[in-house]
């Protein structure tokens, strides 16, 4: 079950701004890389759901992180379909994200009062995802779109929240380049989370990262 409420996971994205997301499937590597991610700042972490027993390392984690980091608030990603949904739920899952605008998903999590943030790609999903009750959509693969779109859309529907995953890098031309358009938050993975440092061990470089990315866009919270 989430641990925390809805209002307040929401607000912890709209202040952090920059999320990490990860896979990983050794829990120890695993824990290792949130406990990096923690000690450079954030507070939100979103996992990914892109591995056989993907659940069982994420449960590892929700359980690891009540007991060592209790001010994380761990959500997951790459959810595909209700019944996935509903799974990462019970085991703690605190917010759902999906590549595309799932309803099945959106009817889950407003049962279960969890934010989901849906894949858009358009004005239409964009509306249809408000109208689902979504607070922020995902924009993915955020290259493909550039911060352009995001201004475009910002400009009849100053409403609209939009976090960028894909196409986000750390550092000061990009990260301006997505908030000043009037981006929310941006998600990064391998960029932020460099899988040498991993495989390494290097996991201070990972928090240093991460510190530095927030720093750059003190100007935007």
């Amino acid at each position: 079950m989430a641990s925390v409420k809805k209002h307040i996971c929401l607000g912890s994205i709209r202040s952090q701004k920059i999320i990490p997301l990860f896979y990983h499937a050794d829990q120890e590597t695993a824990r290792e890389i949130l406990k990096a991610c923690s000690k450079g700042g954030t507070r939100v972490i979103e996992f990914t759901n892109r591995g056989d027993f993907a659940q069982e390392v994420f449960a590892d984690l929700v359980k690891f992180a009540q007991e060592e980091l209790p001010e994380m608030i761990l959500g997951i990603g790459s959810v595909t379909d209700a019944a996935t949904a509903a799974m990462y739920i019970q085991l703690g899952a605190n917010f759902i994200v999906s590549a595309s605008l799932r309803k099945d998903i959106a009817t889950v999590c407003n049962r279960r009062k969890i934010p989901y943030l849906p894949g858009c790609g358009s004005l239409t999903e964009i509306g249809e995802a408000e109208e689902l009750g979504c607070d922020i959509v995902k924009l993915f693969p955020g290259s493909v779109y550039g911060p352009g779109f995001i201004k475009a859309v910002k400009g009849p529907q100053s409403w609209t929240e939009i976090m960028v995953t894909g196409g986000v890098s750390p550092n000061q031309e990009n990260l301006s380049g997505w908030f000043e358009s009037g981006a929310v938050a941006v998600g990064m993975g391998s960029k932020l989370i460099k899988k040498d440092w991993v495989q390494e061990k290097q996991f201070d470089k990972i928090a240093e990262e991460i510190r530095r990315s927030l720093s750059m866009i003190k100007a935007y919270n």
